[in-house]
């Protein structure tokens, strides 16, 4: 199956590896992937954690791998908490000659990422507060 939609509500994500090219090895040297229409991919490495719920056991939580259609720009410094637009997880198998399944697994792609925006801690200070911190 593929492009299988993600609803990542209850969970918070940490960027672990900032965005980049992604490449692959040929000849010993590190080429870009593109897709068909020749257009470089990109890739981000993420924290996927699960957020606390009363009663529940923490999660450990699971570094992943994103793959992008487009470079997201700049801002995805290390721990810059993101969401990922559209999620979908794709899943394969690989067989051998005999047709027994040899290897399984996952890859995650979104169509872009943007970092969260959390609401400023400022807000519920007065005005003097905030002039009185500088």
């Amino acid at each position: 199956m593929q492009n299988l939609p993600l609803n990542l509500a209850g969970f918070r994500l940490l960027v672990t590896e900032q965005p980049a090219a992604k490449t692959r090895e040929v000849d010993g040297k590190k080429v870009p992937v593109t897709n068909r229409a020749g257009e470089t991919q990109f890739v981000v490495g993420v924290f996927l954690k699960r957020r606390p719920v009363p009663g529940q056991d923490p999660d450990k939580g699971e570094d992943i791998r994103i793959n992008l259609p487009v470079d997201p720009g700049a801002g995805f410094e290390l721990d810059t908490q993101v969401e990922l637009i559209d999620p979908v997880v794709n899943v394969y198998e690989l067989r051998n000659d005999d047709g027994v399944i040899t290897r399984t697994g996952q890859w995650y792609k979104a169509a872009g990422v943007k970092p969260v925006t959390s609401p400023s801690k400022t807000k519920d200070r007065p005005a003097s507060a905030e002039a009185g911190s500088r």
